[in-house]
């Protein structure tokens, strides 16, 4: 059978040559035409059918959304709904014709529900997410595509409708069962692992080479109840496999989740894999970029940000990098800056919350920093550095009562690591009377990781307030036995001041100062003991003071504050 003639250039309307260059792409050439002929209908309103009205307008409604005029394709998506309901009434009210030009012309209408998810899309754009979700509750659940289900469940659980977002998600899976986003974001609100994998087992089952699904969601499952050694064995047994090895996605994660177990060293290899492996790659590079600045390499974070900004600079992580970079060369005022960008690019960079809320509580400004830290918390109910950072707050303006509350929380809800034992400690410190208390919850966060660093660090402040300074010095020659960290490095410099150890003292501020040439009080020590002052009272009385601030801290804190004589130039950054 010869396939049907194409309508040529001549025979064609001019709606009809509208709809081909919007169909091949033209958006500015069906943008200055459809604008033309739609002032030619207002001019002469019976020039065009009411079908024809209604495709003009979506068609310069989809020009505009392709320019991001995002608030003009609203108006224009919203009159041509108002002219497609007015086309129906008039096509119930008039019988047909049986004219056949008019056949291929209505089978050539774009979809109302189409025209619905684009005004969605310009609704998020414009953070109008109530007006988003509106306009697609208004669909039919019959007539909802799963892009639309997918929007409405992210939308829903932005918005804390949690019951509603994972009806959605399911939706989206019982029409695309190997849709992992969906079942990432099911898995996220606390939808049991084997539940959703019920969900895909058909399809697993029959397709070859699937059997890795089944893992993979089983992994995630743990990545969200925050069992982060049973996720990090999980993920591993898949990274293994051959067909999977060198996955980027897998290898973020595992990135990601030796950074939430507190073991960045591991962290920054599995970083540095995946960039080697995807050198566009953006995901994660904002946590990279923060282990990065942590440990005083403020070269290489200034390196990554440049690279960055060249791939995109319409992602959060480039800012949040360049964040940390100003950040710990105590430029505050511009990490406030920064940060602030970065949420507004993306209001769920739990990492931009954590660099703003951290500038913020240098620069003295306690109270807003916590809202940060809440929302950051809110997103990221399993990481421990959104808590810590939070605590900090709470600690900086002496409330030890509800950091000691919040401690405990964490403690019961994210487990008994050495993670929670230390932050548990850390409060118990601040308060005289738990001393005690401070001191077995530490050694028991030392027994189960007698390298995890924030736990020597406080473990040896305790030690300095007792003047036990033999015992610090082999605590730290213990910690540095497998490991170089310039924190460490710097306090059994101190240590070995109070012992009157003069040359190997100058030698532990030396390795720490190689590690990170901006650790000021490393600096200070050093500096200190070249001016020949009596070091051992000096130092006795400077102990405590060098312990404070000094550990490694997961929520972005710098060594010392710039103070508040920023705060009334930085006047305009709010919460976004």
């Amino acid at each position: 059978v010869p396939a049907a003639p194409r309508l040529s250039a001549a025979s064609m309307s001019v709606v009809e040559h509208v709809r081909e260059m919007a169909s091949a792409g033209l958006h500015s050439n069906v943008r200055l035409l459809s604008g033309l002929l739609l002032t030619m209908s207002g001019n002469n309103p019976e020039l065009f059918s009411p079908s024809q009205k209604y495709q003009l307008l979506v068609y310069h409604a989809d020009s505009l959304f392709h320019d991001k005029e995002y608030r003009n394709a609203v108006s224009k998506y919203t009159m041509a709904l108002q002219q497609k309901k007015a086309l129906s009434k008039t096509s119930k009210v008039r019988p047909s014709t049986g004219n056949a030009a008019s056949t291929p012309q209505s089978q050539c209408l774009p979809s109302e529900i189409e025209v619905k998810y684009k005004m969605a899309e310009c609704y998020t754009m414009l953070k109008q997410d109530k007006d988003a979700i509106a306009i697609l509750d208004g669909i039919p659940s019959r007539q909802r595509t799963p892009k639309i289900n997918m929007m409405l469940a992210n939308l829903y659980k932005k918005a804390g409708q949690e019951r509603s977002s994972v009806t959605s998600y399911k939706e989206v899976l019982r029409q695309c069962p190997l849709a992992l986003d969906a079942i990432l974001g099911l898995l996220s609100l606390s939808v049991k692992g084997a539940e959703v994998a019920s969900m895909t087992i058909n399809v697993i089952q029959s397709i070859p080479n699937l059997d890795w699904l089944s893992v993979w969601i089983k992994a995630y499952a743990f990545v969200h109840t925050g069992d982060n050694t049973r996720a990090i064995n999980t993920i591993c047994s898949l990274e293994k496999k051959s067909l999977l090895r060198d996955n980027v996605d897998l290898l973020g994660s595992l990135a990601d989740l030796y950074f939430r177990a507190g073991d960045n060293k591991n962290s920054i290899l599995k970083f540095e894999q995946a960039q080697m492996l995807d050198p566009y790659l953006i995901k994660g590079m904002d946590v990279y970029g923060y282990l990065l600045a942590r440990e005083g390499r403020l070269e290489d974070v200034e390196n990554l940000g440049c690279r960055l900004f060249n791939i995109s600079d319409q992602h959060a992580e480039p800012w949040v990098v360049s964040g940390c970079h100003s950040f710990y060369s105590k430029r505050y005022s511009r990490a406030l800056y920064l940060g602030a960008k970065a949420i507004q690019l993306n209001s769920n960079s739990v990492q931009a919350l954590l660099l703003k809320g951290a500038a913020l509580r240098n620069m003295g400004r306690v109270q807003e920093a916590i809202i940060h830290f809440r929302e950051a918390i809110r997103l990221a109910p399993c990481r421990l550095d959104c808590y810590e950072g939070l605590i900090e707050c709470y600690l900086a303006s002496n409330s030890i009562r509800e950091a000691m509350v919040m401690a405990n929380n964490v403690y019961k809800t994210l487990g008994a690591n050495a993670q929670t034992l230390t932050l548990l400690a850390t409060v118990c410190l601040e308060d005289p009377v738990t001393q005690e208390k401070a001191k077995t919850l530490l050694d028991k966060a030392l027994m189960q990781r007698p390298d995890y660093i924030k736990a020597v660090v406080k473990k040896a402040e305790l030690l300095s307030r007792e003047q036990k300074y033999e015992d610090g010095i082999a605590l730290l020659r213990n910690a540095l036995a497998n490991q170089s960290d310039c924190v460490l490095h710097r306090i059994l410099g101190d240590f070995l001041v109070a012992v009157n150890e003069y040359q190997e003292a100058m030698d532990q501020y030396s390795i720490a100062l190689s590690l990170d040439p901006n650790d000021q009080k490393s600096l200070e020590g050093m500096q200190k003991m070249e001016k020949e002052e009596s070091p051992t009272d000096a130092t006795q009385e400077e102990d405590v003071d060098d312990m404070e601030g000094s550990g490694e801290e997961g929520d972005l804190e710098g060594s010392d504050s710039e103070a508040a004589q920023w705060a009334d130039q930085e006047q305009w950054f709010g919460m976004q």
